[in-house]
C-alpha cells in the first residue's frame, strides 16, 4: 500500500499489516467475529479521526489517536494493559467496542472531546498536571 507523505509516494508497511491481519477473519475464542470490529476501528483510528483534525486539535496523527483511545479504555497507560502488538489485536470484543466509542465520541464531539480525552492520557502518563 503507498500513501503521499509532503507530495512524496511512500510504502505504509505497517498499515499494509493491519489490513493483512483484518482480512483474515478472526474470531474471538467466545466465537465473537473480530474482523469488523477491527475494521472499524483502524478506520476511525487511521482515516476518519486524522482527517477529521483541525489545527485547532492537541494531536492530529494516527499513533496519538491510538494513544488517546486506548489510554481512555484503560483509564492508565495502555501498555501497562496490553502485551501483544499491535495492541488493538489484543483487545477483546467489548474493549474494541468501547474503544470504537471513544473514537465516535471524537469525532462526534470534536476539539472538545478529544482535549479531554488527550489531557486524561497525559495526565495518566505524568506529562500533564
Amino acid at each position: 500500500m503507498w500513501i503521499i507523505i509532503d507530495g512524496r509516494e511512500k510504502q505504509n508497511k505497517s498499515l499494509e499489516r493491519i489490513i493483512h491481519s483484518i482480512q483474515m477473519g478472526q474470531e474471538s475464542l467466545g466465537g465473537d467475529d473480530l474482523t469488523e470490529l477491527r475494521a472499524a476501528y483502524t478506520q476511525k483510528i487511521h482515516e476518519e479521526l486524522p482527517a477529521t483534525a483541525t489545527p485547532e486539535w492537541p494531536i492530529c496523527r494516527d499513533h496519538c489517536f491510538a494513544r488517546v483511545v486506548l489510554d481512555n479504555l484503560f483509564q492508565d497507560q495502555w501498555y501497562s494493559h496490553v502485551s501483544g502488538r499491535p495492541a488493538f489485536e489484543q483487545l477483546s470484543p467489548d474493549e474494541l467496542r468501547e474503544a470504537i466509542e471513544l473514537a465516535d465520541r471524537m469525532l462526534e464531539k470534536g476539539k472538545p472531546a478529544v482535549e479531554e480525552l488527550n489531557d486524561n492520557s497525559l495526565r495518566w502518563r505524568g506529562e500533564l498536571q
